[in-house]
């Protein structure tokens, strides 16, 4: 499989800057990853120690960040070198103060990871979550450099526990110790005899909880929700939203709906604007108006969803409808709200978990999505009590950071 994997890599090399040429996004990264060489030989201070840090995307990030922000207050001697497979981390994420340098990962060959390695002589490295790059691991541990995987989550159908999966076994057990989201995983891992495993959970309630401690006031939101109850919707697709239409468009109920979609071009934010029969009003149109006067707020920018969850009383979590992936559900049930995602929520266990307490609802199609909504809006107070249990989950589920901390410092 080695040779297999490295092959791939190298046609990955030669097709990915083809294929930059009609790709946007494929060209950030193809462009992103010929810097980084540069980069590091510029800014590394050969002085100090290093960390090294990597994130497949912004929601590996948003894992490690809590550890990440701990460990730069323990280690302020050290510099801090932050990578990321995915533009949609990095163009996001590159400003960070978190790290000293920002860069993409380069494509995982033999001669890339060791370059990598001989210009960052990372004392730690750290991986979050299951973006594993055997040749980057295998040549750490070649080195004897400490590497530890946080917020692991494995699947069985997954290369490492496969016959055919013995190179990537190898990477897995570059790892020193593996902390893991959830007892699954570690037994998993205890069926390759891998076994330095600890259950810690997930670092993203740490790193949600950590949000109540934020300022997450907007008052144009306040203004526009105008004590009426309102539903947000984030990270929606076109197979949510053609359900969220069809709800808002026949709802008689004095209810605002805020839509933060995922994606956010200018044709697509049209044509949902132009869908809708209630008044709407976007983000980039917001300045000198009243917003009371408006029904549905669409949010088409980027960073402020967080904040706005806060003013929900009704969360829908977009991703789940279709096949690209259910978004962050811990968000809003910080801010203990009930949730509704759509029927594809099998590989994220927070969701499955709040689903079975009960404070979150699944649905398949417009008519399960109107009759929930309507429950909710209907029974504000019942309502309230089912969002309740989704804090009591997020605030039951911390304690991922400490253990892992404290397993560093030793």
């Amino acid at each position: 499989m080695r040779i297999i994997f490295n092959i791939g890599i190298y046609l990955a090399q030669l097709i990915l800057p083809i294929v930059a040429l009609f790709n946007p996004k494929i060209k950030l990264g193809v462009t992103g990853r010929s810097q980084t060489f540069s980069i590091l030989e510029n800014t590394l201070d050969t002085s100090k120690k290093t960390l090294w840090y990597h994130c497949a995307s912004l929601g590996e990030y948003e894992q490690g960040l809590p550890v990440f922000k701990e460990l730069r207050a323990l280690y302020r001697e050290h510099q801090i070198v932050l990578t990321f497979f995915s533009p949609s981390g990095y163009e996001i994420r590159k400003n960070t103060d978190i790290a000293d340098i920002v860069v993409y990962l380069p494509l995982d060959s033999p001669s890339n990871a060791k370059n990598f390695l001989n210009l960052v002589k990372p004392e730690l490295t750290i991986f979050v979550k299951y973006d594993i790059w055997p040749n980057y691991l295998l040549e750490l541990k070649r080195r004897n450099h400490r590497a530890l995987l946080i917020s692991a989550l494995f699947r069985k159908d997954q290369s490492y526990f496969k016959f055919f999966g013995g190179f990537m076994r190898q990477a897995v057990f570059a790892f020193e110790h593996i902390f893991t989201q959830n007892e699954n995983t570690k037994q998993l891992l205890a069926t390759i005899n891998y076994n330095q495993t600890t259950v810690t959970g997930d670092t993203r309630f740490d790193r949600v909880y950590s949000q109540l401690a934020q300022n997450n006031e907007l008052d144009f939101i306040g203004d526009f929700k105008n004590n009426k109850i309102c539903v947000v919707a984030g990270s929606t697709w076109p197979e949510d939203e053609a359900l969220l239409i069809d709800f808002i468009n026949n709802t008689e109920s004095d209810t605002k709906f805020i839509i933060a979609p995922h994606n956010i071009k200018v044709n697509q934010i049209q044509k949902l604007k132009g869908s809708l029969n209630k008044k709407t009003i976007l983000f980039s149109e917001k300045e000198h108006k009243n917003y009371a006067e408006y029904s549905v707020f669409i949010i088409d920018t980027i960073g402020l969803l967080t904040k706005i969850y806060n003013y929900a009383d009704i969360a829908y979590v977009g991703g789940a409808m279709g096949s690209t992936g259910l978004h962050n559900t811990l968000e809003p049930a910080v801010f203990g709200v009930p949730i509704i995602v759509g029927k594809h929520y099998d590989k994220f266990p927070e969701a499955s978990h709040m689903i079975l307490e009960g404070g979150m609802f699944t649905i398949s199609n417009k008519n399960e999505l109107e009759s929930t909504l309507n429950l909710l809006i209907k029974n504000p107070e019942k309502s309230q009590n089912i969002g309740s249990q989704n804090f009591k989950f997020i605030k039951n589920s911390m304690g991922a950071v400490i253990q892992i901390v404290n397993y560093i410092r030793i």
